[in-house]
């Protein structure tokens, strides 16, 4: 893999209707299992649904999501992502395949943990960004697109009750063949973000 990759992926929200390998998305998940993980803890699993698995998974989603707008009980001061929440499950139904990521040591985030598991959690998190990021790059070398998504947060309990997968679900990963292609986002400058201190 080289620079040019890093630099050519994007954030894709627009699929074509085109399936997407088994072989091909075998290859995504085993360079997210190359990833380096706190004490090697390599605490990930990878479900993919696709076809009427996707559907029916995507239906108890949107039923959730229509609830938390009713209710705002899973997070009340985040409602104002609502509407993304919405617009990210209609991506969701155009991609071919869905990727759920489960931290296989973690527990719901609505649950109350001590300091040491939170710091535990967090190392744990850390590890499957680097596995998720390892799966976007992998992706985009591939020809496909992904996008990245946290949205399942909104629907969290009836997600999980559904996937009945032991762990935490962290997100999701959409794929598929690109049917746009966006412009690079504006990131901010190395010089606002980078500091060196010497001696």
């Amino acid at each position: 893999m080289n620079y040019n990759v890093i630099e050519e992926r994007r954030s894709i929200r627009k699929y074509k209707n085109q399936s997407v390998s088994r072989e091909l998305i075998e290859k995504l998940v085993d360079a997210a299992r190359l990833a380096p993980s706190a004490k090697n803890r390599q605490p990930w699993k990878y479900i993919v649904y696709t076809g009427a698995a996707k559907a029916a998974l995507l239906d108890v989603m949107e039923a959730a999501l229509k609830k938390e707008d009713r209710e705002h009980r899973l997070l009340p001061e985040s409602a104002f992502g609502l509407p993304d929440a919405f617009n990210t499950l209609r991506i969701m139904r155009e991609a071919p395949v869905i990727i759920f990521v489960m931290n296989t040591n973690g527990q719901s985030p609505y649950k109350a943990v001590n300091s040491d598991r939170r710091v535990a959690e967090i190392c744990d998190s850390l590890s499957i960004g680097a596995a998720v990021d390892n799966l976007l790059l992998k992706a985009t070398e591939l020809g496909l697109g992904t996008l990245w998504i946290a949205n399942t947060c909104f629907a969290y309990d009836a997600l999980t009750e559904f996937i009945n997968s032991p762990g935490q679900l962290t997100g999701a990963v959409a794929v598929g063949y690109a049917d746009e292609q966006p412009h690079p986002r504006p990131r901010m400058a190395l010089s606002d973000i980078l500091e060196f201190r010497e001696t």
